[in-house]
């Protein structure tokens, strides 16, 4: 049995499997970990730290895509 919690994602309350720590999110969110940065509870959260980040009930989490350009 899978649990899930909910959370805040760029603004849309969304159900995740609880237990994920930030990089599991983004590989359940398929989002491409080395093209964002993650802001999580008006926080930034350093690439280093995403695995020792757990993301509890009710965070509120931002994704921000890198869009290269010129």
């Amino acid at each position: 049995i899978t649990t899930s919690i909910q959370i805040v994602l760029n603004g849309e309350q969304i159900q995740v499997p609880s237990g994920k720590n930030v990089l599991e999110l983004l590989e359940h969110l398929s989002v491409q970990p080395d093209r964002v940065a993650v802001e999580l509870d008006r926080r930034i959260v350093p690439k280093r730290d995403w695995e020792s980040t757990a993301v509890a009930e009710g965070a509120e989490i931002e994704i921000v895509h890198f869009v290269g350009g010129g």
